[in-house]
């Protein structure tokens, strides 16, 4: 299950076949011997060997091409096994930065340079100044064929990510933040468990923002924050608070078979990203003081680099560094019990403080409210000037409307002719919103968009909303969904194929 081979028709130049790992979280033992657990740390090396026509390339700190187009990659840094990772197809690279390339299929290399050229050193220097230098020498990005279901997954000096993050006017090239994070937080402060997963996401979380902060600033990051929250309150909607994978400390019971107990695929959610984003922020609040903070962060990861390591050590190592904190009882304060935060499923005790975002998310929501209304008040509309608007101000208005959806009749239309910055964008989160914008209408004239933007990649992230909103509509829109489908599902992952299989009624192969 680790190692995915694509046929042509699954990449971008649909010319040769591709192969990548995805080892994250036990299924690098399907590819190789190893302790497939994040508690143990190795460094490694290897040697493959590909034919003519295709390049090999690893989450490795130094590589070279010997004679028979053999590559030899050693990995100098104790990692644990799921950050080991090998893609092999018709790939080339670009320099963008002093310690950074991107690597792609011929036909993206040209987009992806354009779009990340002196981005990546921006962020990374700022991530060195907050939480203590790069350890590990080179930071590389992969972009992936279009088929490729997840977001990003941050092997150490090449990380993977999708190509809808080339929009083709750098309005995504913030997404990479989250990965450069983990290059603390995750890569080199490991969780020693995936029961306590949030330890990698929770802070990577809490240090992209603060990397956001010190680029773009503090409305903006909360903004960000803001449409986080959205998605764990809909995520805890989904399953109800109380569910047992909606706690920090996850038990994850082993059973005789991968089958019989709990698969550490299963806690992957909002929970260990986003209520561990608040916990950390307590954290911070309990302090008062951001610089001390951020002295904390550098001096954790001095601590723990290149160990893994539990909660228990976490908040242990964070009360001996403030006493004074440790003297106050700060873990037994009721209600925010450092247990209570662990243990217990459901919302979290704390949420930190976005109001700074309101003066991006207030004229967002009043436009949205203009434009859900029965007669459009075009004056008020034309008032608001949303050229100077980032991607998040446009998503969490594009959400409102999608709240506010079906808009009165004929205000869909109007809309589309009046923002085509968010009609035609090519941006994947405006697409997607538009697209559900688009279905809930029942806009017939837009559906070519839907079908476009689906035939374009094959993200998880985006693929299966459509498919829910195509599934629980109209008849036109089921028409438009197995029209999609049968077309699109062989450059779909099989995953992500079974998955819509599903939504689509049709039964999954065994």
């Amino acid at each position: 299950p680790q190692v995915c081979w694509l046929s042509p028709e699954q990449t971008a130049g649909k010319q040769k076949p591709y192969m990548y790992t995805q080892g994250q979280a036990v299924l690098n033992r399907s590819f190789f011997p190893c302790f497939d657990t994040p508690s143990v740390k190795f460094t490694y090396s290897a040697t493959v060997k590909v034919p003519e026509g295709f390049t090999a390339v690893m989450s490795a700190t130094s590589w070279e091409k010997q004679k028979d187009n053999t590559f030899v990659f050693k990995m100098s840094q104790p990692i644990p096994s799921y950050l080991i990772a090998l893609v092999v197809g018709d790939i080339v690279s670009a320099d963008v930065g002093p310690r950074s390339r991107v690597w792609a299929e011929p036909c993206l290399i040209e987009a992806a340079k354009k779009e990340y050229d002196g981005v990546i050193e921006q962020f990374l220097a700022v991530g060195e100044k907050l939480f203590g230098p790069y350890v590990w020498g080179r930071y590389d990005i992969l972009f992936m064929p279009p088929s490729f279901p997840f977001g990003g997954m941050e092997n150490p000096c090449l990380t993977f990510v999708t190509p809808c993050l080339l929009a083709g006017d750098r309005s995504l090239v913030d997404v990479i933040i989250h990965e450069i994070s983990h290059s603390w937080f995750g890569n080199l402060v490991t969780n020693a468990t995936w029961g306590e997963f949030w330890l990698n996401e929770g802070f990577t979380m809490y240090a992209q923002r603060r990397i956001s902060t010190e680029v773009y600033g503090l409305p903006y990051t909360c903004l960000e924050a803001a449409t986080g929250r959205a998605l764990l309150r809909q995520h805890m909607d989904a399953t109800g608070e109380d569910h047992p994978l909606n706690k920090l400390r996850v038990v994850i019971e082993p059973g005789f078979c991968l089958f019989l107990g709990v698969n550490p695929d299963d806690t992957y959610n909002e929970t260990p990203y986003e209520k561990g984003y608040c916990f950390v922020s307590y954290l911070a609040h309990l302090v008062g003081n951001q610089s001390k903070f951020d002295a904390f962060l550098q001096a954790y990861v001095n601590r723990f680099k290149f160990q893994s390591i539990t909660a228990d050590d976490t908040l242990g190592f964070f009360l001996e560094y403030f006493p004074e904190l440790k003297e106050k009882g700060v873990d037994s304060i009721p209600g925010f019990e450092f247990d209570h935060w662990l243990n217990t499923p459901g919302w979290p005790p704390y949420l930190p403080d976005l109001a700074p975002g309101q003066q991006l998310m207030g004229p967002a929501d009043e436009l949205a409210e203009l434009w859900a209304a029965d007669g459009l008040n075009m004056e008020a509309i034309e008032a608001v000037d949303i050229t100077g608007w980032r991607t998040y101000q446009l998503v969490y208005f594009l959400d409102q409307v999608l709240r506010k959806s079906p808009l009165p009749e004929g205000n869909v239309e109007r809309l589309s002719k009046m923002y085509p910055k968010i009609s035609k964008a090519q941006n994947a989160e405006l697409r997607l919103r538009w697209c559900q914008i688009v279905l809930k209408n029942n806009l017939e004239a837009e559906y070519s968009k839907v079908k476009d933007f689906l035939h374009s990649q094959g993200k998880q992230k985006y693929t299966l909303p459509l498919y829910r909103a195509m599934w629980g509509g109209s008849e036109a829109t089921r028409a438009l969904a197995m029209e999609t489908f049968s077309a699109t599902a062989p450059q779909l992952h099989v995953n992500v194929q079974n998955y819509v299989k599903k939504i689509l009624g049709l039964g999954t192969a065994e």
